[in-house]
């Protein structure tokens, strides 16, 4: 473990403190340590690197083809997927997430892929890591 210094105006260090106490930190340097890894992952996402993450998205189920269009979308994206769950949420909603593990740009396609089918009502990414960098 290294200790380094840091210089900060008043009123930064003020809504820091405040950040630090809000998200529940121990400490400067726990919430520090959380915003450097934030940005190590996304800069392995810039770079195309091995990521993993999950797609989640919400959809009419009762739309016509969707479900075989979702499962045939899926299988052209193969290599990256690690797992599946479907849940229904009521009588017409259901929602899908999808774990992924690949070069980050296949994970960004498969994601812009799955938007652009009729039906879906919502998705988002959640970008992670494969943590072997991330210590």
């Amino acid at each position: 473990m290294k200790r380094f210094g840091v210089s900060l105006e008043d009123k930064v260090l003020f809504s820091f403190d405040k950040y630090v106490k809000d998200k529940g930190f121990s400490s400067r340097s726990q919430a520090i340590a959380d915003l450097i890894k934030n940005e190590l992952v996304k800069e392995q996402w810039t770079k195309n690197e091995t990521v993993a993450g999950a797609v989640l998205f919400v959809y009419d189920h009762h739309k016509r083809d969707i479900v075989d269009k979702l499962t045939s979308l899926q299988h052209c994206f193969i290599k990256i997927i690690i797992s599946t769950q479907h849940i229904h949420l009521d009588h017409n909603n259901c929602l899908e997430i999808i774990a992924v593990r690949g070069k980050a740009v296949d994970v960004k396609k498969l994601t812009e892929r799955i938007k652009i089918v009729k039906g879906i009502k919502h998705i988002s990414l959640s970008m992670s890591t494969i943590g072997k960098s991330i210590k």
